[in-house]
This record gives C-alpha cells, sequence and structure tokens, in this order.
C-alpha cells in the first residue's frame, strides 16, 4: 500500500511566510520565543528586519502586534494555540477585535495532538474563544496545502483573523489545483453522499474521509464537507446538507461545547431543524502522551465518527 504523505500545518505556515514575505513588503511576523516551534523562525532568517520576538509574553505580543498592524502594516503574530488564545485573550478582543486591527493570530500546537506536553498546553477552548470576538474570522485548515491557500487568503483580507495550525503532521488532501478553488468562508465539499452528512475541521477531516469509506462498506452513503472557516460560518452548505441528509455530525479536535460542533447546530436549529451528533473534547481536560493514542481515547478517530453516525442514523 502507498505510503500517505503528511504534512503538519506548522510546517506549510512556515513555508508560506517565506514566499508572502518576498511577495509583501508590509508584512511583519512577530513570536513570543518560540519559532522554532511555530516555524516563524525561517522567516526571521530570511527577512530579519521585519522579524520581531515579543518573548515569553503574549499579552504584549498581541498589543504591539496591534500597534504595528494600526500603523499600516500586515501581521502575522504566532504562539501556542492556548497560550496566543487563553493567556492574551483580553488583549485580543480589546487591542486586536475592537480596533479591527489587520493582525492575523497564527496559532499552533492547538487541540490534543500536542501529545506530550499535557493538559497544560492542550487547547480545546480557542476557537470558542475566538469565534465570540465581534468581526474576528476563524480559520482551520485540514491539511498543509489547503492551510497555504487560506492563509494567502486571510493575509489579504482586511481584519483580524485567528488561523488554528497543529504541531503533527497530518494526511495531504488536497491537490494545488484543489486548494486554488478555496474560499474564505465557504466549506469545502470533499465527498458527495445521501444518508448522512459528516462536517469536519482540522485534522478530524481527514478522519471523516476515512470514516465515510468504512460506511460506504456497509451501505452507509456519507457526505463529508470541510469546514475549515468556523467563522463566517457556511450556513448555506450547511442547510442543504441537513435537508438533502437529515442527518450531520461534526467531528473536530476542540471541546464540543462552543467549537464547530455548536457553530453548526446554531445553523440547523434556527433554518432546518435535523438530527445532530458531535465528536469531539467532551468537557475534559486531555493528558500527557502519544497524539494517535490520546484522539483513540477521547474518541476522535474515524472508528468514533462511525459510530456517532450509527447512532443518529438510528
Amino acid at each position: 500500500m502507498a505510503e500517505v504523505k503528511k504534512m503538519a500545518t506548522r510546517e506549510a505556515y512556515g513555508q508560506f511566510l517565506v514566499e508572502e514575505g518576498e511577495k509583501r513588503k508590509d508584512l511583519i511576523v512577530m513570536d513570543a520565543d518560540l519559532s522554532g516551534s511555530t516555524k516563524t523562525k525561517f522567516f526571521a532568517e530570511a527577512y530579519p528586519e521585519r522579524f520581531i520576538d515579543s518573548g515569553i509574553s503574549e499579552q504584549d505580543l498581541m498589543a504591539e502586534a496591534a500597534g504595528i498592524a494600526l500603523s499600516g502594516h500586515v501581521v502575522c503574530a504566532s504562539s501556542f494555540a492556548m497560550f496566543a488564545s487563553g493567556r492574551a485573550y483580553e488583549i485580543i478582543r480589546n487591542s486586536i477585535g475592537y480596533t479591527g486591527a489587520n493582525v492575523k493570530i497564527c496559532a499552533t500546537h492547538a487541540g490534543i495532538t500536542v501529545g506530550e506536553d499535557g493538559a497544560s498546553h492542550q487547547t480545546f477552548e480557542d476557537l470558542s474563544l475566538m469565534r465570540e470576538i465581534p468581526g474576528m474570522t476563524v480559520v482551520c485548515p485540514a491539511d498543509g496545502i489547503s492551510a497555504k491557500a487560506l492563509l494567502h487568503e486571510v493575509v489579504d483580507m482586511e481584519g483580524p483573523a485567528y488561523v488554528r495550525l497543529g504541531r503533527s503532521g497530518v494526511p495531504i488532501l488536497y491537490t494545488e489545483e484543489e486548494a486554488a478553488k478555496i474560499e474564505l468562508g465557504k466549506g469545502t465539499q470533499l465527498r458527495d453522499g445521501k444518508d448522512v452528512t459528516i462536517i469536519a475541521t482540522g485534522i478530524l477531516v481527514a478522519e471523516a474521509m476515512e470514516a465515510a469509506k468504512s460506511l460506504e462498506e456497509e451501505g452507509i452513503s456519507a457526505r463529508v464537507i470541510d469546514m475549515h472557516t468556523i467563522k463566517p460560518i457556511d450556513k448555506e452548505i450547511i442547510i442543504k446538507a441537513a435537508r438533502e441528509t437529515g442527518a450531520i455530525v461534526t467531528a473536530e479536535e476542540h471541546s464540543v461545547i462552543g467549537g464547530l460542533g455548536s457553530a453548526v447546530a446554531e445553523v440547523v436549529v434556527q433554518n432546518c431543524p435535523c438530527r445532530v451528533a458531535m465528536v469531539g473534547q467532551q468537557d475534559t481536560f486531555g493528558e500527557s502522551g502519544k497524539p494517535a493514542e490520546l484522539l483513540q481515547k477521547y474518541g476522535m478517530t474515524a472508528a468514533d465518527i462511525v459510530s456517532r453516525v450509527k447512532e443518529v442514523l438510528n
């Protein structure tokens, strides 16, 4: 069997910055003493005059990023998702969100697949925190190829954005040609189906595709949608799925409270009520361990998606 090509979305981010830095002289990249891990180090090496390390202080990072952006630059500010969204929340809300500053918060090491770093570094709350800030665009790419395409759109748009990136390598799902068709704010249907729709985001899109293949072997036709933009959410594709399949299962490496599942349920209940089930972190903290083992323990694998589909259909 051919080996599945994998790439971490943080790696794609590092590559994107170097490529974009050559084209955009107004791009400033900032970090909080984690440039080796967030991969902003490649931009720092290529364009040292446009790189700023704020040290271990995410609050200062975001405040400085807001000031630089409001002076006419585009700023990509990075740290681990736990610290970027949690430690600096007030500054993001008041200095970036309230002012509409052109800051792109590109947070890496999101979710439980941070692995051995344990519960203190595993964030399941960031999508919820960021999507409730007025005017904040929230993006969670499924693979390295789509991450680059979405980052291009995010940097080109005006206003604040939060981009959720991962530590571990994930399967490549998109070709360059397919990624070029991705639109910010529009979900991407990767597979058609008539019995149920699986709406996934981030690393669980690959698990959703695997789940759909397993379900097909059992005679269940599953549609798969990559909801890479959590906000603004694509209401049209969700309503269409609800009407045509009558059942939806959401899948995210995030708490089922306030994340993708909640966002989808909000659309469904107001427009086209149908059966909805959610796969994700079930209101618990994580623990230290291997990423694959943690996904299995906390119920975020293809097998778990299959189980939830069967439950919602029955």
